[in-house]
């Protein structure tokens, strides 16, 4: 069996059409339209751990808070690139505003909350409250 030319062009055509489909169920940038920073967070006894990955945020315009004891919120923009005389070919990091608010699993003492910005990884520590911190309770015989 022997392919036309304009069959094998028709091919072709129709692997670009799927393939441009395939961008669509792509996994969002996390900076695009709003969308949120991803947080990855941990506890041992005694405190709660949040990280999230913020390359290009300048540490001036982060704001970080705990409400009701349990509610984390990171708040941040990422300035655009200036690409003065040129143009972009490709840009897949966005840039704007964002907020991700996060339940955490346990109350945290908001007075002892720390914050570090490192090579553009934020990282929070967030010592349990007395309340919430697991107790050894003697058993009477």
């Amino acid at each position: 069996m022997f392919l036309r030319r304009d069959s094998l062009g028709e091919m072709f055509r129709e692997m670009n059409r799927l393939h441009d489909v395939g961008r669509f169920f792509q996994r969002p940038n996390p900076f695009a339209a709003g969308a949120i920073p991803l947080v990855n967070v941990w506890e041992d006894e005694h405190t709660v751990y949040a990280e999230t990955d913020l390359p290009g945020v300048d540490v001036a315009s982060l704001d970080v808070s705990v409400t009701e004891g349990n509610r984390l919120a990171i708040v941040g923009e990422r300035k655009p690139m200036d690409i003065a005389g040129g143009a972009w070919r490709r840009q897949e990091r966005g840039s704007g505003t964002f907020q991700r608010t996060l339940t955490l699993p346990t109350l945290v003492d908001p007075n002892q909350v720390t914050a570090k910005y490192d090579s553009g990884v934020l990282r929070i520590t967030l010592p349990k409250a007395e309340a919430a911190k697991p107790r050894r309770i003697p058993v009477i015989v």
